[in-house]
Order: C-alpha cells, then structure tokens, then sequence
C-alpha cells in the first residue's frame, strides 16, 4: 500500500520541518506549503490524504484555505486539522463551522498531534470517504455527489463517467503489486490533471476502487472530454512498461501450466450516461447505465492507441 499522504500548511520554517522529519519518520509522505495560496495549488495537483492547516499565513488566513478547499467539490472530502496559536472559543467555532476535522493549539505535544491525525484517518477511511491508495474519494462520497444532483432536478447540465483500466490485473501480474498501485496513483493524477485543462471547477473523480474510477463533469463538451482521456492515458501509460513491452506492444503472462500468451498493453475503456438528454429514476440507474455504455464501446478506446 502506498504512503498515506500529509500537507503541512505553515509559514514557520522551524516547525514545518519538525514537523516534516516527525511525521517522515512515522511513515508518512510528508509535503510542505508555507502559504495558503501554495496549499491550493499542490491540492489541485494531489489529493493528500489529510491537511495539517496553519490559521496564520502570510497571504491568506487558514479560515479562507479551508472554505475554499471545502467548498471545492474535488477536495471537500480531505480531512483538515487547523493549527494555531489562538486558543479562544469562538476561533475554535470559527474553524469547526467551516469543516475542520479538528484543532489543536501551539504549542502542542507531538505525540497528541500524532493521535489527532491517526484518528482523523482512519475515521476517513471507515467511512468509506476515500480510497487508501490513491486518496480519490470512495463509495460513499461517490454516492453522495450522485444523490446532491439528484436532489436538485433542474440541475441538469452534468455527466457521469464510468472508467475502467484494461488490462490492470495482468499488469500487476507481470510487474508487481506496487507497480499497480503507482498505475492507480498515476490514472488519478491525469483524471485531476485533464479536469483542470477541460472540466469545471464543480467536476468531480472518484476512485470505487481497483481498475474503476467516475468523473461527474459539467462541461458541455463531454466527449472531447472522454477523448482526452482516453489519449492522455494512452499516451502516457507506457512510462509504466519495460522497454521491451514497449516496443513490442504487449506483455507476455505465464499461465498456469506453463504456457505463455500475449496481453495487451493497458487501455481505457469509457462510457457515459448525461442528465442532458436523459432522466433517471436513482443512483443505481446511473451507475449501471454508465458501465453498460463502457461495455458497449462507449469510448472507441481502439481509435486512440498510439504506435510503440
């Protein structure tokens, strides 16, 4: 399983770092902003999977980086720990009614910060709110997002997408558990990546699990939006292969009895079902709409293969 990713927001060199060695040492994968401005920004870039957010910064306060980041639909799931010098009531208040996970004030104990994150993880993780690997939000927040548009008929600019990696298990197969892991880390960094280039700021990705992931987009040019995704991850993908399988344009998995046999390289496939054009009765309706469409051909992925 991948690190279990942190982002330290603090403009205090000297506790950013200690911070970023404690929490190293601990096996997380610890990053750093000193400013509320570089938080969003790496935010847009990777979902980490929690938010240690100091209220004192330079360019904004930690009260303006948590209301955006909550009001953001792709990191509204993140959990979020403030971290300040104040000790008052109502800054308290102030921090827990706009979505912070919890609070803590300097100076503090490490090791009570140390529980505070713990806690606040694993909480987000029995809930089903994300995936542990690619820190994508999950089933339940999936299911949330589907039933806040159903909840609002007249809303009906957005498209749901159903993604699958083709060829996932066999990959792992033949290069590792790990290196699957680093192909759904990589799929959800380029699903993030063509939303900011061609979505809205109200689209959202979702990772169920395994060799599935959704986006819900409200750009009218969904499928430019597919194509670009299907071509990305076509383009891109192969980093992850041997020079070999590059070149040859498969992968050779030995079966059981010893036999070999040609797979081919991981693929996209894509459908996708629109409030645009149709109407539907629950979410269930929508989530298996979308995936017969995928297995239909929604997305001719043949049409975007590249040539090794």
């Amino acid at each position: 399983m991948s690190k279990t990713k942190i982002l330290i927001v603090e403009d205090d060199v000297d506790i950013s770092n200690m911070l970023r060695i404690y929490f190293s040492g601990q096996g997380y994968d610890v990053q750093v902003a000193p400013r509320g401005g570089d938080a969003l920004n790496y935010t847009r870039k990777q979902l980490p999977h929690l938010i240690v957010l100091d209220i004192m910064l330079p360019d904004m306060d930690g009260y303006a980086v948590c209301k955006e980041l909550r009001t953001t639909t792709r990191t509204s799931h993140i959990p979020i720990i403030f971290l300040t010098q104040k000790d008052e009531r109502s800054d308290k208040i102030a921090g827990l009614e706009l979505g912070a996970d919890d609070y803590i004030t300097k100076p503090f104990d490490i090791e009570e910060l140390k529980l505070r994150v713990q806690n606040a993880i694993q909480r987000s993780e029995m809930i089903s709110l994300t995936d542990a690997n690619s820190g994508l939000p999950s089933g339940r927040l999936i299911e949330e997002q589907l039933r806040d548009l159903m909840r609002t008929p007249s809303n009906n600019t957005w498209s749901y997408i159903d993604i699958k990696v083709n060829q996932l298990d066999a990959f792992r197969e033949v290069y590792g558990f790990v290196a699957g892991n680093e192909v759904q880390r990589f799929t959800a960094l380029l699903l993030g990546e063509v939303i900011d280039e061609m979505g809205t700021p109200n689209d959202f990705v979702g990772h169920p699990g395994g060799d599935n992931f959704v986006v819900i987009t409200h750009t009218d040019n969904l499928q430019g939006l597919k194509d670009r995704i299907v071509r990305r991850f076509a383009d891109d993908i192969k980093q992850h292969y041997s020079f070999i399988d590059r070149e040859r344009g498969y992968m050779i998995v030995h079966t059981s009895d010893g036999a070999e046999r040609q797979v081919p390289l991981m693929t996209l496939s894509v459908g996708s079902v629109s409030a645009r054009t149709q109407t539907f009765a629950d979410i269930r309706e929508i989530t298996e709409l979308a995936a017969e469409d995928r297995r239909l051909g929604g997305a001719p992925v043949e049409e975007y293969e590249t040539e090794w």
